[in-house]
């Protein structure tokens, strides 16, 4: 299921962080980085790719096209096998508690002997911590909340990766003869960040067959179970598979019961009882005699049960049948909704493709207008200037129009800096189409600081978009502490949008931020914070979080016309 591309950049990953455990050349661990994160964001299969074709990946040199070669010929890496040998498994484990360095792993394990999470958090409770330098109170603090998001991530996955899933296998299932309807369900549908296991449902007469096409599927690694009318699989990530066949005339009914969260179904099934109907997977019952009385489509049920179909993203019982009882359930954004996309880069910093490949992978999608927003200097190792900014804005100038009349804007993804200042001065500013401002350091000031900060940067006139708000990394590392009220207080009365970045890693703000910001009157920019020209298509990612947050188009300022975008960049 995984491209190859994913397997050598995690496998390259891995390399880096075994370098730098091992006290490597640091130098040498961020080339295996680079290199990871551009073959990871590479559009074409590296596994087609020979020597030369691998050289031409950025910051992918000799030595590490020939690994690449290695690994896809052998599926192993030597030198990455002598390094694992070096290192104890414990100190591996270790490793993947956020907040945790490969170098602080490593003196955990050769001075306390902890080779385990759970060594550690016992460790810590035991206060034998405490002795080691560079070990202080804040240092144990942030280890205890990794190895908190560490326990609660648990064996879910992330997002983009059970959809990729979700979709091959319901690719393989609907060319099986018989099958009349087949879809993903459950927290998958509902876009949720991460995903425990997968729900598969299939409408057809028979359910042999789909059993056996199940369990035979190249990324099956394992039968959990196989019934007449369920079969689990696990596939090789790790990932369980739920398989129902239903009756075509159940499937509106079994689609409805398998989507929604056990709160929402309990609601429907409640409203059902009231009303002396019951509602199963099978369909909509008087509860009295028997008869069906809706099935076939989900519409068809929630009707029955005086309800206007929910979409499945506000499926949590976080207020949506009380919504659609009102008639005020909000019509919410679509990717089709989305007219451009306001935060994305190139190679002139940290992307991957140049200017024009990513403005025509822009056009190609459709968008009516595109900004290209470029890392600032203070982000040191971007190197940027102000002589290559301008060259690129002239370039830029040059290039709009031409791809299908879409639109070019000129912006610049700005720092924020510790007191809440940004990189160049306003006269340079104000030529920017653009701003989007993001924390990008400092994440561990404190709840007062980190607050006077991002209120600071909402109210600098140039700044239209807070970038990735909170910093969070699911999984990896935390959101920052600031008193978000506060903020999206401040992002109101100034007029600045939050981002909800749709990098699947990020999803930052989430659906539960993004409720409580849109109480306040906050608009919204979904966007891609693109790289490469492949994670323009991470733009659904962003839409499901921003369903989930019950935004609609008017919350959300590139769903607009460029014209009413143009009036708010002004302010006006």
């Amino acid at each position: 299921m995984a491209r190859p591309n994913d397997e050598v950049e995690a496998l390259l990953r891995e390399y880096a962080d075994l370098i730098a455990i091992t006290g490597g050349d640091a130098f040498r661990a961020r080339a295996y980085e680079k290199a990871a994160r551009s073959i990871g964001g590479y559009p074409a299969d590296v596994s087609h790719l020979d020597a030369e074709g691998l050289r031409e990946i950025p910051n992918v040199g000799r030595s590490i096209a020939d690994k690449v070669l290695e690994y896809l010929r052998t599926g192993r890496i030597a030198l990455v096998e002598e390094r694992r040998a070096r290192i104890p498994a414990g100190v591996r484990e270790l490793i993947r508690i956020p907040t945790l360095g490969p170098k602080k792993a490593l003196r955990l394990y050769e001075d306390l002997h902890v080779s385990s999470v759970d060594e550690l958090a016992s460790a810590i409770e035991a206060d034998a911590l405490a002795d080691l330098r560079g070990f202080g109170e804040k240092t144990q603090d942030n280890i205890r909340h990794g190895i908190e998001l560490l326990r609660r991530a648990g064996s879910r996955i992330p997002l983009s990766a059970a959809l990729e899933t979700a979709e091959e296998i319901v690719g393989e299932l609907s060319r099986v003869t018989g099958c009349r309807r087949c879809a993903y369900a459950g927290s998958l549908r509902r876009m949720r960040e991460t995903v425990g296991d997968l729900d598969v449902l299939v409408a057809a007469e028979r359910s042999a067959p789909f059993m056996a096409a199940l369990c035979d599927l190249p990324a099956t690694a394992e039968v959990v179970a196989r019934g007449t009318k369920k079969t689990s699989v696990r596939t090789a990530g790790g990932l369980q598979v739920d398989l129902r066949v239903l009756p075509p005339a159940s499937w509106g009914a079994g689609l409805q019961y398998f989507t929604g969260s056990k709160a929402h179904n309990i609601r429907t099934r409640t409203i059902a009882v009231h009303q002396g109907l019951k509602l199963s997977e099978y369909g909509l019952f008087d509860a009295g005699s028997g008869r069906s009385l809706a099935s076939r489509t989900e519409e068809e049920v929630y009707a029955r049960l005086g309800l206007p179909w929910i979409p499945p993203t506000l499926r949590e019982d976080r207020g949506e049948i009380e919504a659609a009882l009102r008639g005020e359930l909000p019509e919410v954004v679509t990717e089709r909704d989305i007219r451009g996309d306001l935060h994305t880069h190139t190679d002139l910093t940290d992307g991957l493709a140049p200017l024009e490949q990513m403005v025509e992978a822009a056009a190609a999608r459709g968008y009516a207008y595109y900004a290209v927003t470029d890392h600032a200097p203070d982000l040191y190792m971007q190197r940027m200037t102000d002589e290559k900014i301008l060259a690129q804005r002239e370039r830029l100038r040059e290039l709009d129009g031409v791809h299908h009349g879409m639109r070019l804007l000129h912006g610049t993804e700005l720092n924020i800096g510790p007191e809440g200042d940004v990189d160049w001065p306003e006269d340079f500013l104000a030529g920017f189409d653009l701003c989007v401002a993001s924390l990008h350091s400092h994440f561990d000031q404190d709840r007062a600081a980190l607050t006077r900060r991002l209120v600071r940067a909402c109210e600098n006139p140039y700044v239209h978009v807070i970038g990735h708000p909170t910093t969070r990394l699911i999984g990896r590392r935390p959101g920052v502490d600031a008193d978000w009220d506060a903020v999206f207080a401040a992002c109101a009365r100034t007029g600045t949008a939050l981002e909800v970045n749709a990098q699947p890693d990020r999803l930052d703000l989430c659906d539960e931020d993004i409720l409580r910001a849109r109480d306040h009157g906050v608009r919204f920019a979904v966007n891609t914070d693109a790289h490469s020209v492949r994670q323009l298509a991470h733009l659904r990612y962003g839409v499901g979080t921003a369903q989930r947050g019950w935004l609609t188009r008017e919350d959300v300022i590139n769903a607009w016309p460029l014209s009413r975008l143009r009036r708010f960049l002004r302010g006006g």
